[in-house]
Formats: C-alpha cells, sequence, structure tokens
C-alpha cells in the first residue's frame, strides 16, 4: 500500500510548498520510488480555467485535458510523471460532486454536511488511482488557519488515522523570518503555526523552515522543543540560485532522509543525483548568453508565463547558455512604430505566447513582423501562431483584412472557432466525440509533420503528440493562399483539417505552434522546439 505524505504551510503563502514537493518527490524518485504528488486547493472555483492570470497564473494543462493549479508543472519538470485529472481537485469540485451526488439521490435522504460527506470525498479522491505507487505526495494549498481549508485539514487528520501506523507522515513548511533591526531569526511564528496545526488534531512529523539567514543549531533545538519534533526534523531551507538547486540543497539538508526515518525505512538505497548535478553544472556554468525578448500581455505577473519561462530556461540547459527573458508589454508597440525596433533590435529571439482576447493583438502582430523581416528567430505558441499567420496573411499574401473572430466580426476570418470556418467553407461538422465544436480544446492531440520540413527535422519524427488549450483555430480555408505567401503548414491534425504547425523555409527560424510545447518540457529533458529556438538564438547573438 502506498505511503502518504501530506505537506501544509503556515505563516504566509507563497512560501515553496509545491516546490518542496516536487523536489522531495525527485529525491525519493532518485531513491528508486514510484510517486506521485497530487495538490488539493480551497478555491470554490471548480478549476482554474475560468479564473484571471492575474488571479491563480498560468493554468497548466494534463494530456487528459483537466485544466490544473501550476504547481502540476512543477510536480512534473522535477519528476518526469504526467500528470492528470485525479492529480488536482478544488473544493468547487468536491462540492459539485457532492452536490450532483444529493441531487440524485445517493445519499438515500440523509442530510449532507462537511463531516463525514465532504471529508469522506477529499478522502477518496486522495486514494484513488494508487495503485503501484510507494509514496503519494498530497499537496494542501493555502495555510494553517484559513477557513477554506478546514475540510482538507480534517480529512488529511482522518486519513492518517484510516491508514494505520506508519503510514502517513505530514510535513509543515513555515517560515522564521530574519529581523534586520534586531540581527536576529524570530521563530515564533513558525511555533504559533505548529500550535495552529497540532489544535487541529495534526502533529508534524518534519518542518521544512524558510529562511533568509543560517538557521543555528541552537535554534533548530529551539524550535524542535516546542514544536514537538526531533532537531533532526527541523530542516533549514534557504533561498537557491535556481529552483532546480532544490533537490540537492534539501538532501543536503537531510530532507529525504528525515522522511524515510519518520517512515521506519532503514534499509533505502542512497539517491541517484547525476541528474541535477548535470543541470546545475550547465546552469552555473554558461558557454553564452542569449536574450530573448516575450511579446504578451500578462508580462508583469511571471506566474502567468510560469512554464514558458522554464522551457527557456531548459532550452538553455540544452545549449549550455544563460537565457535572459526580456517581458514586453504587447500593447507598447501599438503606440510607437518607432518603439518596436528600439525595443527588439537586441534581442537574439522573439517569443509571442498564447493569450486570449484582443488587447495587444495588434502589438503582437507587429512583433512577428520585424522578426519576419529582419531575420531574426521567432517562435509563435499558440495564439502567437494565430497571430503569426495573420501576419503573413496582411504582408505577404495580401489579405489586408485578415483576423479572427475572436477580435469581432470580420471578412476574412483567418483564424476562427472551428465551427465558423467548417460551414464557411461547407465541410461537415465533427461529431461530438472529436471535443472540438465551439468550445475549448483540451489536452493531448496527434498531429502528423510534413516530410522534410524544419519541424519533422527538430523532432526526428513525424507523428507527434503536444498538448492545446485554445477555442479558435487557424482556417484550412486559407492554406493555399497563405503558403504562396511562404508561409508553409508543416503540422496538420491526423485527418488534415487543423494546423497545428506553420514555419516558414526562407526564414532562419520561424515556427508557429497551435499547441503548448513549453507544458512537454523538463530539465532532463528540453523540448526539441525549445532547444532548437535557443540554438537559433545562438546563432543569431553572433550575427548581432
Amino acid at each position: 500500500m502506498a505511503r502518504y505524505i501530506f505537506i501544509t504551510g503556515g505563516v504566509v503563502s507563497s512560501l515553496g510548498k509545491g516546490l518542496m514537493a516536487a523536489s522531495l518527490a525527485a529525491l525519493l524518485q532518485a531513491r528508486g520510488y514510484r510517486v506521485r504528488i497530487r495538490k488539493f486547493d480551497p478555491y470554490l472555483n471548480v478549476d482554474p480555467g475560468t479564473m484571471s492570470p492575474y488571479q491563480h497564473g498560468e493554468v497548466y494543462v494534463t494530456d487528459d485535458g483537466a485544466e490544473t493549479d501550476l504547481d502540476l508543472g512543477h510536480y512534473e519538470r522535477f519528476t518526469g510523471v504526467s500528470a492528470r485529472q485525479s492529480d488536482n481537485v478544488t473544493q468547487g469540485r468536491i462540492y459539485q460532486t457532492i452536490i450532483t451526488k444529493e441531487r440524485r439521490g445517493d445519499y438515500l435522504g440523509a442530510t449532507v454536511q462537511v463531516i463525514p460527506h465532504v471529508t469522506d470525498e477529499i478522502k477518496a479522491f486522495a486514494r484513488a488511482d494508487t495503485e503501484d505507487l510507494d509514496f503519494v505526495l498530497c499537496e494542501i494549498g493555502g495555510t494553517v488557519g484559513d477557513i477554506e481549508s478546514l475540510p482538507f485539514m480534517e480529512a488529511i487528520r482522518q486519513l492518517h488515522n484510516d491508514l494505520g501506523r506508519g503510514q502517513s507522515i505530514f510535513v509543515h513548511v513555515t517560515l522564521v523570518p530574519y529581523i534586520a533591526a534586531a540581527g536576529e531569526l524570530k521563530t515564533k511564528p513558525t511555533q504559533h503555526s505548529v500550535r495552529e496545526l497540532t489544535s487541529l488534531g495534526i502533529q508534524p512529523d518534519i518542518l521544512l523552515c524558510r529562511c533568509e539567514q543560517r538557521l543555528p543549531d541552537s535554534e533548530r533545538a529551539k524550535i524542535a522543543l516546542f514544536c514537538n519534533v526531533r532537531p533532526e526534523a527541523v530542516i533549514p531551507a534557504l533561498d537557491a540560485p535556481s529552483i532546480y538547486a532544490v533537490p540537492e540543497q534539501y538532501h543536503a539538508e537531510g530532507l529525504d532522509d528525515e522522511v524515510l526515518h519518520a517512515f521506519g525505512i532503514t534499509d533505502a538505497p542512497q539517491p541517484e543525483m547525476d541528474r541535477w548535478v548535470d543541470i546545475m553544472d550547465r546552469y552555473a556554468n554558461p558557454e553564452g548568453e542569449v536574450t530573448i525578448g516575450v511579446v504578451g500581455k500578462y508580462v508583469g505577473l511571471p506566474d502567468a508565463y510560469k512554464s514558458l519561462h522554464e522551457a527557456l530556461v531548459h532550452g538553455g540547459l540544452a545549449n549550455r547558455v544563460k537565457v535572459h527573458v526580456k517581458w514586453i508589454d504587447a500593447e507598447l508597440f501599438e503606440q510607437d512604430d518607432n518603439d518596436i525596433a528600439a525595443r527588439l533590435e537586441s534581442m537574439h529571439g522573439i517569443l509571442v505566447p498564447g493569450g486570449f482576447g484582443v488587447r495587444g493583438s495588434e502589438g503582437k502582430i507587429a512583433a512577428v513582423r520585424f522578426a519576419r523581416e529582419r531575420n531574426v528567430p521567432f517562435f509563435g505558441i499558440c495564439l502567437g501562431m494565430q497571430m503569426a499567420c495573420i501576419e503573413g496573411a496582411r504582408n505577404t499574401a495580401g489579405i489586408a483584412n485578415a483576423s479572427t473572430t475572436e477580435f469581432g466580426e470580420t471578412s476574412e476570418p483567418v483564424v476562427g472557432l472551428i465551427t465558423e470556418w467548417m460551414a464557411r467553407e461547407g465541410l461537415q461538422q465533427r461529431s461530438a466525440d472529436g471535443d472540438l465544436g465551439g468550445t475549448m480544446r483540451l489536452g493531448a492531440y496527434p498531429a502528423k509533420l510534413a516530410p522534410g520540413s524544419k519541424v519533422a527535422g527538430i523532432y526526428g519524427a513525424q507523428d507527434i503528440s503536444e498538448r492545446h488549450r485554445h477555442r479558435y483555430e487557424v482556417n484550412i480555408g486559407y492554406r493555399d493562399a497563405l503558403e504562396k505567401g511562404g508561409l508553409l503548414f508543416s503540422g496538420l491534425s491526423p485527418d488534415g483539417r487543423l494546423p497545428e504547425i506553420v514555419e516558414r523555409p526562407d526564414h532562419p527560424w520561424f515556427i508557429g505552434v497551435q499547441f503548448h510545447p513549453e507544458l512537454k518540457s523538463k530539465p532532463f529533458d528540453p523540448h526539441p522546439l525549445f532547444a532548437s529556438f535557443i540554438q537559433a538564438a545562438v546563432r543569431q547573438s553572433r550575427l548581432v
């Protein structure tokens, strides 16, 4: 039976519970154990799909089409284990499930209550699909004391008892702040956080203490005494130079050893850390550097493009170069044409990412044109590919009014809902099981690449599968016109109706993709498109 590690947080949010969970899972995996990580989110949205990036950051999409918390991206990047629908649940989904059951009469007239019905549903989620696993790590969103988190705290308290002795432990991530005026680290916030946790019936086995200064042994002993844990179970967690240094750092501080001790495991092999040593060697000892301009609309919030940023870093690791990411607000290019060259001339590559809505769209199109005309490596993702097609239609295919129906009525819908352009072309609409129509296209879909195309060479294959999250598609009816203008449709859905990849053969590196390759990139396995894009940026840096 799988052992469970319940991860909670205290004092403040953003302490890094997700990175801690991912790093611990990577360490256990490096010892030969089979792991999976799950996230319990306390908000009432059914999923983060309709939440603003400014509220929630990016929406991470799994192969099976779930819209999930961005922490699942960390889980995948650190372990290589593909996340799935059952790895993220919100309080909203828990309540939705319970209300559906109640309306259906599943409770046989019983009064539906938080205990036992809500907590039972949470426990069922935690225990589902855990066959053939050694460890299941469950991260509880929010902080101890949040009213929204109480059902989850009660559920894991119950589950700890249900599982029996030695089958589960609690790890609490907390803050030990440094007060500069006093010149001291303060342990009281951690003490109060643990007291709040124990008042809910949960005694942590391990404390991971986030701190800016080294945690002296005397302070570790003090925390252990007041919080009822072993001094060795008080693990200091200082800031790291890179998130990919965290597994090595936590191992050096004894986190994985202490977890195994808490479970009574004494015969575990030492972790194989070569993968992480190599990653940090590449990160710390680059042989060059490049600057990538990301022209988007959520540039004030890095979490909105979390996976994208990490994929660019991975591309740098693959080429042993440091990647500087310059975030540029697309709206700036709608105010002053002269600003485009001033901001983009120093870039070694230009990337236009995904997004929704008209804001900043003309600025993105202007950035595409700059990259095309100046022969700067260009990468368009999702909406970025659509903007590349509209730019090509307007400026190389002679379709002056080219646009997308997402932004309003247009006489030349180069991009639109699939139902719109299929009707326009007189094509039969796909059946309901095609998961298209006017709804979001989510999850992994196959594509076929054109033999001899640049992308086929990059992938080293002609059949690929990538993750999608979008409603609008490039209209296949414009293929001939766009290809005459130099924009090759080099990747299509298996039935040939949905453009998946476009490229310009006469350009050093110009590729647009309808999917989100950043979601599948990992530090130890960089996505081939990002590795190739950064390689092209390295070549560009030698020309500038």
